[in-house]
This record gives C-alpha cells, structure tokens and sequence, in this order.
C-alpha cells in the first residue's frame, strides 16, 4: 500500500493534479473546468506546494505540466462525434493511464483528481494511493458508478456547493465535503459602476442555455454582450444566431482581460443554465467585479448568488430578474465574493481533504501490517 512521499498536513505536499483531457488547460478557458484546474495548480504552487499537473500538451507551458497527450483530445476526436466510442475510449485510457504509471514512480503524498475517467478511481483503490477527486458535474453513470464502487479510506471526494452534494447523495456522505470554486479577486477586480448592458458568457450549448438568456434581455429591453466558444454549432446555427442583433451582440471566445473587461463593465450578469449546475463560476466572478446576477434558479445557483441577485424560471420570470438585479448594491456583490469564495477558502478546503486521505492510507497501511504480524 503507497502511502505518498512523506508530506503532512500543514506542510508542503507533493501533488499530482490530473487535468480533463478534453480542452487544455489554458486561456481562453473552453468552460469552468479549465479554469478552475488552471487556477487550482497555481494556488497550491503559491501555497508551496510540489505541484505537477498531467494533462494536455497544448496546456498553459507557464504550469508545472507533464504532458500526457499530445493535444486535447476534442482537437483530434471531438466529443461530439466520438463520444461512446471505443476509440476515444483508448484514447483517455492510453493517456490516463501514462500519468497513473508516471505517479506509481513519483512519490505523491496525494492526488487531486480533476478528471472524470471512471479507471482512476479503480487504480487509486488498488494502489492504496491518497487522492481526492473534485467532482464538476452531476452524477453521471460511468462516474457515479466509479466513486461508489471503489471507496476506501484513503479516496475523498469534494462537490462545488450544497446544492451540487444532493445530487451525488440522498444522505451525507462520510468520504465527501464541500469545496466552493475560489475566485481570484486580483484578476476579477472591483468596477464601482455598469454601462447600462447584461453580459452572458460560457459554452454555447444548450444547457448553459444561451438562448434564453438572449429571450430575457430582449424582453427586458436591454443590450446583451455573449462570449464563449460555440461547444454545439446546430444550437448556434439554430437558437442563437437567429436572436442577434444590435443590441445583443456575439464577441466570439473571449478570454483573458478581454473576457474580464465585457464582465466587469456590465451592469448584470445572465446566467442561464437549463442544468442542474453545481456552482456557476462566472457568476462568482461577476460578482467579484461587482456585477450582480440574474440567473435562472437551477442547480446551485440560488446558493451562490444568495441576496446578490435575482432568480426566474424561464425568459420572461428572467427579465423581471434582470430589473430586480440591477438595482442591488455592487459593493456587496464583491463582499459576497470575498467572504465566501476565496482562493485561500478553496485551498484550505482541499488542504483538509488531503490531510483525511493521507490519514485513511496511512491507517489501512498501518492496520494491513499488523494483521500480517498477528
């Protein structure tokens, strides 16, 4: 049984984090995943921590980065054609399986798992190796199947928010907590005033429900600034395109200061998930600048915006939404940010589930050589 290289909780740790393989990790974030991994492996460095991240090659090359396929695998089998399929399958099994062998040798106290391949879960089990997953998205089969068929105390599991822990157990789990996405508020700075317009920003796709963003801004008499990759090109083509005009406008896939200059500047955010989204970071980020937000109330939403917002169920609630939010104090958005969804929170979150995984190693380890001895 492998119980790390000899970090402790409270002092620096070697940790490998294994990024998703479908996009890099890098800027312009394709969605909240790379974001949030990008911004996880830097805080942990920041908090002097030996850090590797396995991923993607075309990831950021500012990260510590072992590079465990050449490209993200949406630019050489695109989820949209290959998904289910067995060459894409081999593909993640192939790469996945590289940083698996590569932390076997490496010494790890702990891995922080940021992926979704259900074939980690089985080899962490098996190794006896320390690793805490952060789970992004609602119980799907393969995944769910693969946290709960291979529990053991040395694997943790983290969720975005309360809302995000229901779906994943009907009653409170012992091997998980609840770790709220961290912002960085250096980045996403304070702007004392909007200019008059919404802002809506993700994956055009239609669970983040772009179209019914663009429905409640026309409804509610107001411009609307849209970034994001186009993740579905029918939905584009069908749903989105047809509802641009003047005033509500198609900036392309933003990122870096451009994504956080049209954010910052705009008077309510649109969040718009037809989902049940576990956290919603750029509605966190909003409000770090600011911005208040009116979202649709799905997922958990209602407990990240809190009283920094208004909610509706569809475009027309949405556009009463959009007035509601806009007349909201945007001092006490950014207060909301700073109090609840730090960086320094996040990390001291998973800090606590490091420290539990490595015990529960260390404790198996400990409670498999005295029965050998008996």
């Amino acid at each position: 049984m492998t119980c790390g290289g000899g970090g402790g909780a409270g002092g620096a740790l070697r940790i490998a984090v294994i990024g998703h393989l479908r996009h890099p990790v890098a800027m312009p974030f394709m969605g909240g995943m790379e974001a949030h991994c990008h911004q996880l492996v830097r805080a942990l460095v920041a908090r002097g921590h030996d850090v590797t991240l396995f991923a993607s090659g075309d990831s950021d090359p500012a990260l510590p980065l072992h590079a465990i396929a050449e490209r993200h695998y949406d630019a050489v089998l695109p989820w949209v054609e290959w998904h289910g399929t067995a060459r894409l399958a081999a593909f993640q099994d192939a790469a996945f399986g590289l940083a698996w062998a590569a932390i076997a040798d490496g010494g790890f106290d702990v891995v922080h798992n940021n992926a979704m391949h259900p074939a980690l879960h089985a080899w962490a089990k098996r190794d006896g190796q320390p690793m805490v997953t952060s789970l992004h998205v609602p119980p799907f089969d393969g995944l769910a199947d693969a946290v709960h068929d291979h529990a053991a105390p040395w694997l943790r599991q983290t969720t975005t928010s309360r809302a995000h822990m229901a779906g994943w157990w009907a009653t409170p789990s012992a091997t998980a907590s609840v770790v709220h996405n961290g912002i960085d508020t250096m980045r996403w700075a304070f702007r004392p005033r909007g200019n008059g317009r919404a802002a809506w920003a993700g994956r055009i796709t239609p669970n983040k429900g772009t179209a019914v963003a663009l429905d409640a801004a026309r409804l509610a008499g107001i411009a609307l600034d849209v970034a994001g990759p186009i993740d579905c090109a029918d939905y584009f083509r069908d749903e989105v395109a047809p509802r641009l005009d003047d005033m509500r406008v198609y900036h392309g896939h933003l990122g870096g200061a451009a994504l956080v200059d049209m954010i910052g500047a705009a008077s309510v955010l649109l969040s718009t998930p037809t989902w049940d989204e576990p956290f919603g970071l750029i509605a966190a980020e909003a409000m770090a600048c600011g911005v208040p937000v009116a979202a649709l109330d799905r997922g958990a939403m209602r407990e990240v915006v809190g009283d920094c917002g208004a909610l509706g169920t569809d475009a027309a609630s949405l556009a009463r939404a959009i007035g509601a939010a806009r007349t909201l104090p945007r001092p006490a958005c950014r207060a909301r940010v700073e109090r609840l969804f730090s960086i320094d929170a996040m990390i001291a979150g998973y800090e606590r589930a490091y420290a539990v995984a490595m015990a529960g190693a260390r404790a198996s380890s400990t409670a498999s050589t005295v029965a050998l001895l008996a």
